[in-house]
């Protein structure tokens, strides 16, 4: 009788991984990411749909899907980094015990933001469609602005008007030390400290000269 030579053993054949279905929001922020780290590393004008689309994984129909043009995935991304940054500063603000705790604190969140992210906000934020609309978020200037002015209004006697404008002249100097620091790409804390000694040195002068109350900041 004849012996059946025993079959050889194929190699299974790999298994494709199951393609992961992501949530509309999670496929939406990471199309965001590839918008911001283009706009990053070679500005606003190398943002296309076609790119996005090689960038994030994904078809330029889906991106379609999601925003209608390009002009709303970028407004989009700067709504994000906008809000990223009150938020983080809304979080700073809120572990602070003094006026001036709560300058350094805000100061440095801005700073920390700025160093890390800045770019992609000043590139977006320079763009002329972009340029008048300000912060689009729901905690922008005007009522950071109102919030740390009434601080000033009932803990130091300073008249509310008078402390709604030394507030709002004095968040240009944040602004300023950010910018300089994306443009020289010094030492960060040098111009987190450099910048709360001179919002904190103004606030202090007006309430020498203009306040009722002896307390300092």
């Amino acid at each position: 009788m004849l012996k059946k030579r025993p079959r050889k053993k194929t190699p299974a054949e790999p298994t494709k991984p199951a393609r992961t279905r992501l949530e509309p929001e999670v496929r939406k922020e990471l199309i965001l990411d590839a918008a911001a780290d283009l706009v990053a590393k070679e500005g606003v004008s190398a943002v296309s749909m076609e790119r996005l689309g090689r960038e994030a994984g994904v078809s330029k129909s889906l991106i379609y899907a999601y925003y209608p043009n390009l002009q709303d995935v970028l407004s989009t991304l700067l709504k994000r980094e906008y809000s990223r940054l009150r938020n983080q500063q809304i979080e700073a603000a809120e572990q602070a015990g003094t006026f001036a705790e709560m300058i350094r604190l805000i100061t440095g969140a801005y700073m920390n933001y700025m160093d890390q992210r800045g770019l992609i906000l000043e590139r977006l934020s320079a763009e002329p469609s972009f340029a008048d609309h300000g912060d689009p978020t729901e905690y922008n200037r005007s009522s950071a602005v109102n919030y740390l002015a009434d601080i000033l209004h009932n803990n130091y006697d300073l008249e509310l008007g008078l402390a709604k404008s030394v507030v709002d002249i004095s968040f240009g100097l944040p602004a300023a030390g950010g910018h300089y620091l994306i443009r020289e790409g010094t030492d960060r804390e040098l111009v987190e400290d450099i910048t709360v000694t001179m919002i904190t040195g103004s606030i202090q002068a007006v309430l020498d000269k203009y306040g009722t109350s002896s307390k300092k900041l």
